[in-house]
């Protein structure tokens, strides 16, 4: 565990995650995780980097394991790629574009944007449109694309997310601020000019360097495969055992209809009881009172 430990702190050092902002651009509630300062930067404590992305991870990894969704939110430029690929790799929501006022908050007309999105989308193919104008149907084309290009990342987003990802909790506020009303978990990734007791799950690292992003969401990400795939596999378990216990039952429904109908092997029969008959005429002799 320790060389564990020793390695990825490694890793996060050659990506630069200790790395934070300007002395004058700080906030003092960082200072439990800041282990110097160089040349008026700020540098971040990776051993309590490495604590908080250990224990970030183990959290997501039991909320994937329990069945339920994580939104990943980055819009900003550096991340928006890094986070929508590691989204989709795990099947998550995500949001890398912009984040609509109300998109957790107000999530019902969110759902009835996405319904419309998909619903423009199925005219499209199933050649609904094909009566209409051209400059009809090329309106609608561009609608479709603009919707999805917001909303893409959520539309399989049936209902709210059990946890947020979130890089750079200062850029996302908004997310942020939506998440902690409905009191929904939060991890997000918290340089040294923001306040991580927002956040119910901290991360100190350098959230502007492509690399230190990488590193971060890549890490939080192969947890929540881990989860995914130990569900899987408890699921697939539970189904074979289910599986055995009804093929138990209607072996021992078979054996018991067998047995009913077909005397055992070897056991000796009750001898037939035989009954008398009067004078060929098949009736039983009166009985004398």
């Amino acid at each position: 565990m320790e060389d564990s430990a020793v390695s990825l702190q490694q890793q996060l050092l050659e990506a630069g995650v200790h790395f934070g902002h300007l002395r004058k651009k700080w906030n003092p509630k960082m200072l439990p995780y800041i282990f110097a300062e160089k040349k008026g930067i700020h540098i971040i404590d990776l051993n309590k980097t490495t604590e908080c992305l250990q224990e970030a991870a183990a959290a997501l990894k039991s909320i994937a394991k329990s069945g339920k969704k994580i939104l990943f939110v980055a819009t900003k430029k550096q991340a928006k790629d890094i986070v929508a690929e590691a989204a989709r790799k795990v099947n998550m929501p995500y949001v890398t574009e912009r984040w609509l006022g109300g998109m957790l908050t107000n999530f019902a007309t969110i759902r009835r944007s996405v319904k419309k999105m998909q619903s423009i989308e199925k005219m499209l193919t199933d050649g609904t449109l094909d009566s209409v104008t051209k400059k009809e149907r090329l309106r609608l084309q561009r609608e479709k694309e603009k919707m999805e290009k917001v909303l893409g990342g959520v539309a399989q987003m049936a209902r709210l997310p059990a946890a947020v990802f979130i890089v750079d909790i200062t850029h996302e506020a908004i997310a942020l601020a939506e998440a902690r009303r409905l009191n929904i978990t939060t991890f997000g990734v918290v340089d040294t000019n923001a306040d991580p007791t927002k956040v119910d799950f901290p991360i100190p690292a350098n959230d502007d360097a492509t690399k230190s992003i990488a590193i971060i969401t890549h890490y939080v990400t192969a947890a929540i495969a881990e989860g995914l795939a130990e569900r899987a596999s408890e699921k697939e378990e539970l189904e074979q055992e289910e599986e055995m216990q009804e093929r138990s039952r209607e072996i021992s429904v078979d054996i018991e209809e067998e047995s009913s109908i077909r005397p055992v092997k070897g056991a000796k029969q009750p001898p037939k009881r035989r009954v008398p008959l009067a004078g060929g005429g098949g009736r039983r002799p009166a009985q004398k009172r």
